[in-house]
């Protein structure tokens, strides 16, 4: 296992699976042109001995072969040959990195690509390869400074522009990728890369009206440029035209570069074909969200073969089934762990691994599992979930006879929107704390009370364009007359909060920890009135906790599979917001909506 390095901190998605991000970082470091200048720098090797640089010329040439016969595995264990006999071999560990990239092993070429730089600080190439797979990973402070180390010597260079562009973007710095790439343009207009690039920067921006038309001018320019091919569909799906969406990115699959594109353009099928229902083909396809080319597909630790429903009998077996993704998912998916419990039968026994934070509002919805939390650790940079219980039952002589992603019980559970159950709690609030608190709101005076979300724990890139981009925004429902707000937003919220309060709204916030009390958080959604957000945690802990829950639906969200409801909690009332502009007209559609409940008629829209 490599040891832990600055790399290590990329923060992890406390909702929704992440927006599939765009493709736009450009790049080859196993082009002809790369080998080529690889080549030339293997004459000038100057290893510790004759003898040695005999054997780490004779190695590296045979993996550079390797590499452009596209054999990246026997690239990799001649790159690794060389190193063995030089391990200060700058170069051998830049092939051997390149040899990792180009198969799909993101992690291990970035600790390669970290050795290189170190043998070869001034190697400005090095530094530009480790910038785009540190953008790929999200570390984007590391990547901004690699690529601008690289600019420095080669200033003007179109392809490091158009990845700072990119990293610029996705620190949701817009204007200074505007400014990046608009001089660039300008010099070369025909250059379908930079044009794909800026798409992506109003796509992220929430103008994906304006996306779609630097998209088209990509494409005109190039169209075989599967980047920007994929990125429109990306923005044809939330203007109305998924199955456009879906041309797209089959026609842009075969294009994908590397195992990662390929992964997030497959990923981006699934959510398209479950959102529109056509299932259970979806489901079968979003299992790509575990293949190893996306940097965050989960590992899970456990001594026990993975269960494959479509061929073997679970009934009598003692069954594992892992909570994936962040807590809005695993809640989501959680709608069939009745149908499961119910397959193993009274024999058998179904444990389940959730969120730690949730364990006792699972426990209390499904009293025939054995409920325990997971954790999550990065081990040779591969997030890799694991359970102490299940650890501990181990050591107690209770083994695993399988173990299942949750997220893969849909497939055989859920073959089609009419197979969703109706209303049901996932979790269960402890009814202490729901008493306590609706006392605590009732001391509050009178008027509706009603629980308010308004943004993600994580607001970075694409992600930022799902929620309203100023709090002031949500003014009409602040104020709406008859209501009491209650603060259930998690995160460090303080100057939204002062922002209304010198506005003269009062939101009252509970005295306790938002992020990491949800027992709390779930039994005060049930306190409340009414819950209302957007579709992010705290919003699907109301909705499976049974609370009244009035949520904000992006154009396309796929939970909907083409019906007017969100088909995992058939209660919710749904608010779709417009890919344009939407979020003014959604606001005021929830304040008609509001003003409506406090006169007695929760129908209205």
């Amino acid at each position: 296992m490599t040891a832990p390095s600055p790399l290590d901190t990329a923060p992890q998605e406390d909702a929704h699976a992440p927006r599939l991000a765009v493709q736009s970082t450009v790049g080859n470091a196993a082009s002809p042109a790369a080998i080529r200048r690889l080549s030339h720098a293997l004459v000038g090797t100057k290893p510790t001995s004759a003898k040695t640089q005999k054997v780490v010329v004779e190695k590296l040439r045979a993996a550079l072969a390797a590499i452009r016969n596209g054999n990246y595995a026997l690239g990799a264990a001649q790159a690794q040959a060389a190193i063995k006999a030089d391990p200060d071999s700058g170069l051998a560990w830049h092939v051997l990195a390149i040899c990792h990239e180009k198969s799909g092993e993101v992690i291990a070429a970035l600790d390669a690509y970290q050795a290189a730089l170190q043998r070869l600080p001034e190697d400005t190439d090095i530094a530009h390869d480790l910038g785009r797979l540190a953008h790929q990973l999200g570390y984007l402070p590391i990547a901004e400074k690699l690529l601008l180390r690289y600019l420095a010597a080669h200033p003007g260079h179109a392809e490091a522009t158009n990845n700072l562009a990119c990293v610029l973007r996705d620190q949701n710095r817009y204007p200074d990728a505007i400014d990046l790439l608009t001089p660039l343009l300008e010099i070369e207009p025909g250059n379908a890369v930079l044009w794909n690039t800026l798409g992506s920067v109003m796509n992220d921006r929430g103008q994906v009206d304006q996306a779609l038309i630097f998209f088209e001018e990509a494409l005109r320019l190039d169209p075989a440029l599967a980047k920007a091919r994929y990125n429109r569909a990306n923005a044809r799906s939330p203007l109305g035209d998924t199955l456009g969406a879906l041309e797209d990115i089959e026609a842009a699959l075969p294009g994908a570069e590397t195992a990662y594109e390929q992964a997030m353009m497959r990923m981006a099928r699934a959510i398209m074909l479950m959102g529109l229902a056509r299932i259970p083909e979806g489901f079968d396809a979003y299992e790509v969200r575990l293949d190893p080319a996306l940097p965050d597909a989960m590992r899970v630790a456990v001594d026990a073969p993975r269960w494959n429903p479509k061929t073997e009998d679970i009934r009598g077996k003692r069954l594992l089934v892992v909570g994936e993704q962040g807590i809005a998912d695993e809640l989501v998916f959680a709608n069939t762990l009745p149908d499961v419990i119910d397959a193993v039968g009274p024999e058998g026994q179904v444990y389940l691994a959730v969120e730690q934070r949730m364990v006792g509002l699972f426990q209390r919805a499904h009293p025939r599992a054995i409920v325990g939390g997971h954790r999550a650790v990065r081990l040779e940079g591969r997030l890799t979930r694991y359970m102490p219980f299940v650890q501990e039952l181990s050591d107690a002589g209770v083994r695993m006879d399988a173990w299942t992603p949750i997220a893969s019980l849909m497939a055989p559970y859920r073959p089609s929107v009419a197979s969703f159950p109706p209303a049901q709690q996932v979790i269960v609030p402890d009814p202490d704390r729901v008493a306590r608190w609706t006392a605590e709101l009732a001391a509050l005076g009178p008027g509706l009370k009603v629980g308010l979300h308004w943004k993600s724990l994580v607001m970075t890139g694409a992600r930022a364009a799902f929620f309203a981009t100023g709090f002031q925004l949500w003014q009409p429902i602040l104020t709406a007359p008859g209501c009491v707000m209650i603060n259930l937003q998690c995160g460090d919220v303080s100057a939204d909060l002062a922002a209304a309060e010198a506005a003269g709204v009062r939101i009252w916030t509970p005295p306790i920890d938002l992020k990491d009390d949800l027992e709390d958080v779930a039994a005060l959604s049930i306190a409340c009135d009414l819950v209302v957000g957007p579709g992010i945690a705290g919003t699907n802990i109301a909705a499976a906790a049974g609370a009244r829950t009035w949520m904000v639906a992006a154009p396309d969200d796929w939970h909907l599979m083409q019906t007017d409801r969100y088909v995992f909690y058939p209660e919710v009332r749904i608010f779709k917001r417009a890919a344009v502009d939407g979020w003014p007209q959604v606001i005021q559609d929830i304040r008609t909506a509001l003003d409506a409940a406090v006169s007695g008629d929760w129908n209205t829209v």
